[in-house]
This record gives C-alpha cells, sequence and structure tokens, in this order.
C-alpha cells in the first residue's frame, strides 16, 4: 500500500484504529467501530466522515459560466453567489463522464466557482473539462491541497454552531459561504452531504485539517459524535438513493434511464443536450430502479435480474442489508415496461433466485 496517496488525517485514522483500505488511489478508512454503528450514528446524531479524496476544481474568468453551462447537464446559470448545484458531465456519447457539485462562490472581488467531482475521476474529469475550454476560463486543480470532512447527522447543527461567528444554523440545503473556523482559519462550508441525515461539508487547506477535525471531534462530544469510514457513507446513500459513480451511474449510462432527468434542463445548449431530449421525449430501453428484496438475501453490485425462464434481462448496480429498514434493499436498471412501482423482479443472487418489489425513493420515506 505504499504507493497510496494519504489525506492530511491519515495518522489519526490509523492512531483511531480504523481498518483502512485502498479506494481510488488513497488509503482510506472504511471503518472504525462497525458499519452498523456508524450509520446509526450518523442517522440519528453526528458523525464525521474524511472525505479528503475527492476533487476540487476552481474556475475563474468571463467564460466560466459558458464552460460550465456547456460541459455540465444542469443550469448553472440560476447560480446565485453560495449556491449550490448537483449536476453531471455527458461524454458526448449519452453517457456519463462523472457526477459533480458546482458551487458559485465569492470572496470580496473574487468570483468564481467551485466543481467537487470523484476522486475516481479526477484526472479524468480534469482532462474533459479542459478539452472542452474555448472559453474565456481559467481551471485550477487544487485536489491534491484540499482536505474535505464531512459533519453529517441530524445534530451536527447544534454541534458546530459554536465554531462560527457566523449562523451556520439557518443555512438553507445546498447553500454555502466562506467562514472563519475557530482556532483553525479560512474554509468553505456548505449544506451538502451524502447522507440524507443532514449536516455539512468543510472544505480547507491540507495544513488546516488536523486542527479542523480535533475541533469538530472536540464540539461532537456531547451529542455523540464518532468518526464514520467509507462503508457506512454507502449505506447511508443507498438508503436516500444517490447514485454512486461507477456503480448506479458510469460512462456506459446516460442520466435520463438514471433517474436524473431532474438535473438534466433543456433551456440551454450543452454536450449531448440533443440526445438526451429525445431521450426523455421518447423513452429509454431501460431504467433504475429502487428495490427491496421479500426473499432472505443481500443484493450486491452486478448480480443479474433474471425472468421467469431465468434469462438475465438486467443488473444490480447497489445493494445492502438497510441497518435503518433492517430489509435488504438495492438499486438495479431493469426494462423500462417493468420499471413501475410495485413491479416484482427476481434476482440471481450466488446462484439463488430471490424475490423483489420494485419502490419509489428514498427507500426512507420520513426523511425524504
Amino acid at each position: 500500500m505504499s504507493d497510496l496517496k494519504r489525506t492530511a488525517l491519515t495518522h489519526i485514522h490509523e492512531a483511531l484504529g480504523a481498518k483502512m483500505v485502498p479506494f481510488a488511489g488513497y488509503l482510506m478508512p472504511v471503518q472504525y467501530s462497525g458499519i452498523n454503528d456508524e450509520h446509526h450514528c450518523v442517522r440519528n446524531a453526528l458523525g464525521v466522515f474524511d472525505v479528503s479524496h475527492m476533487g476540487e476544481f476552481i474556475l475563474r474568468g468571463p467564460g466560466a459560466l459558458d464552460l460550465i453551462q456547456k460541459v455540465t447537464s444542469n443550469d448553472a446559470s440560476k447560480l446565485t453567489p453560495g449556491k449550490v448545484q448537483y449536476s453531471c458531465l455527458p461524454n458526448g456519447q449519452g453517457g456519463i463522464v462523472d457526477d459533480l457539485l458546482v458551487y458559485r462562490m465569492e470572496r470580496g472581488d473574487d468570483h468564481h466557482y467551485v466543481l467537487v467531482v470523484n476522486a475516481s475521476n479526477i484526472d479524468k474529469d480534469w482532462a474533459w473539462i479542459n478539452s472542452q475550454n474555448t472559453f474565456d476560463c481559467t481551471l485550477e486543480n487544487i485536489s491534491d491541497h484540499m482536505s474535505l470532512l464531512a459533519v453529517q447527522g441530524p445534530k451536527a447543527a447544534d454541534a458546530l454552531k459554536g465554531l462560527f461567528a457566523e449562523d451556520i444554523a439557518s443555512m438553507p440545503y445546498y447553500t454555502a459561504m466562506y467562514a472563519e473556523m475557530k482556532g483553525v482559519g479560512l474554509v468553505l462550508i456548505s449544506t451538502t452531504g451524502y447522507t440524507g441525515a443532514g449536516g455539512y461539508e468543510i472544505y480547507m487547506p491540507n495544513p488546516l485539517a488536523e486542527a479542523a477535525w480535533h475541533a469538530v471531534m472536540e464540539a461532537g462530544k456531547p451529542f455523540g459524535i464518532k468518526p464514520a469510514g467509507l462503508a457506512s457513507r454507502d449505506t447511508l446513500r443507498l438508503e436516500m438513493g444517490f447514485c454512486l459513480y461507477g456503480n448506479d451511474i458510469d460512462d456506459t449510462t446516460s442520466p435520463i434511464e438514471a433517474g436524473l432527468g431532474w438535473i438534466t434542463k433543456f433551456t440551454k445548449d450543452f454536450i449531448d443536450g440533443p440526445v438526451l431530449k429525445a431521450q426523455k421525449e421518447q423513452g429509454t430501453a431501460r431504467k433504475l430502479v429502487a428495490f427491496e428484496l421479500l426473499d432472505r438475501g443481500i443484493p450486491r453490485h452486478d448480480h443479474p435480474v433474471v425472468d421467469e425462464a431465468g434469462q438475465v434481462i438486467g443488473k444490480v448496480t447497489s445493494g445492502t442489508m438497510s441497518p435503518t429498514l433492517q430489509k435488504p434493499i438495492g438499486m438495479a436498471y431493469v426494462p423500462s415496461n417493468m420499471a413501475a412501482e410495485g413491479t416484482e423482479i427476481r434476482i440471481d443472487v450466488r446462484g439463488k433466485v430471490l424475490k423483489g418489489r420494485i419502490v419509489k425513493l428514498p427507500f426512507l420515506k420520513s426523511l425524504a
């Protein structure tokens, strides 16, 4: 594992006894106290994730918005300073280069956009966006210099509000601001996350990461904060039906068939716009659906969806035993004529065909 990148906090995770695994070229904590324990802690109280492996690009210049409008599916012209938008990068062939967050930010006279991309796609995304830059826009890849803490859970606002002079508790969902974190320094804090449990993501230069970690852990102590790893992050996001790049979406899936039509806006010209508009109007051959298993078993990535004759007609993209619901759940691509809520499907789990039923997202209705 010596060739793996380490975050600014790797030594802390190791000292805490985290199970460390290779992920997207980094040595990352997959769990500490256990997946279920961390999951419940985040869902019901408060947890902190080191997700410093994520990528960050800064775009500046008069043509920054024009470039973003061309390469992303959502309409970034709707963003006002301090607003964040979920979007994706169409690949010119009907598929997805990556999904990402687009931040419109300003600090004094510095007006810019921050794009936050998946760790495994940093180099690919950087090359793709630069290849499309025919505008008056400069790009800066700050990924290696930034750390990111995801402080997630319903008690996050109460725990963190004392660390900022600004009123972070009243920040609307999917907004961001630059703020001074007490004892740490200037950070970018946003009301985003990948858990559906509420909370914040805090971006900072690597030298500030250790102080930020300790400040968050200390502030969260009265609220039962625990460090959480990538495994519980995955079960948390799946309960909400959030797509994971490489599982539910990739270069072979379109945002329309993946249920991401809501981030695909045809009020502008963008890469694959006509192709995706035709898909939206005419429909797609397959759709990404959510399901729960009716039989005992746990669905996993790449398990086949089969028809009554045992022929493969689709595949599971993500699956787990939901810690909150205590039932097996997952997402899968199936033929569009089988995608209606309530439809029964069959999934081949290691040679055993199990019955499932298509349900509406999110799995956790109370958090919708």
